[in-house]
């Protein structure tokens, strides 16, 4: 076993157990106007692949069917930081910089997928879920806020699937990633 899955196999499960208090960590900047439309967008796609009925790893599959929402969220966060936070409170920004900083594990865990995962990400900006498009909710504040009532609804009724700490888990996940990722 690599260093990297050793490392993934620590690690995943508590990104499993708190993927619902970082998606609502990261509702404080999606309103908040200081930050450049362009980040805001970014987060805003990230946290919107939360309600994706197709996505890359559907949620119902054992041990690892959140993990792709995590991975997404840390890559949104990554690209938001680097687009750019504006003049944002530390207490604001604390989890966005937080899943920024983990994002060098989702690196090297993907290898050669990971430019294909973040410009999916990216894409996601464009994307929309529950008939609700980045656009709407960045220009609607009735949407926004009704976003912003289903992720804080998301994160109460969240519960971290177990995630047996198995190589073959990452393989899965692997397997998944190279296959869904657009090319």
């Amino acid at each position: 076993m690599t260093d990297v899955d050793a490392k993934c196999l620590e690690v995943f499960p508590s990104w499993l157990r708190t993927l619902g208090t970082d998606g609502e960590g990261m509702l404080s900047l999606i309103s908040n106007r200081t930050v450049p439309e362009k980040a805001q967008r970014t987060l805003i796609g990230g946290l919107n692949y939360l309600f994706k009925s197709l996505d890359l790893i559907p949620d119902g599959i054992d041990d690892i069917g959140y993990l792709d929402d995590a991975f997404v969220l840390r890559v949104s966060a990554s690209l938001a930081k680097a687009e750019g936070l504006g003049d944002a409170d530390e207490a604001s920004m604390a989890t966005v910089v937080r899943l920024a900083d983990e994002v060098q594990l989702v690196k090297d865990f993907l290898g050669e997928d990971y430019p294909r995962l973040e410009t999916y990400v990216v894409g996601l900006r464009r994307g929309a879920a529950r008939g609700r498009s980045v656009d709407d909710i960045v220009g609607t504040p009735m949407v926004l806020d009704e976003f912003a009532s289903d992720v804080r609804g998301f994160a109460k009724s969240y519960t971290a699937p177990s995630f047996s700490q198995e190589r073959k888990n990452l393989i899965k996940m692997r397997a998944f990633f190279n296959a869904k990722l657009p090319r």
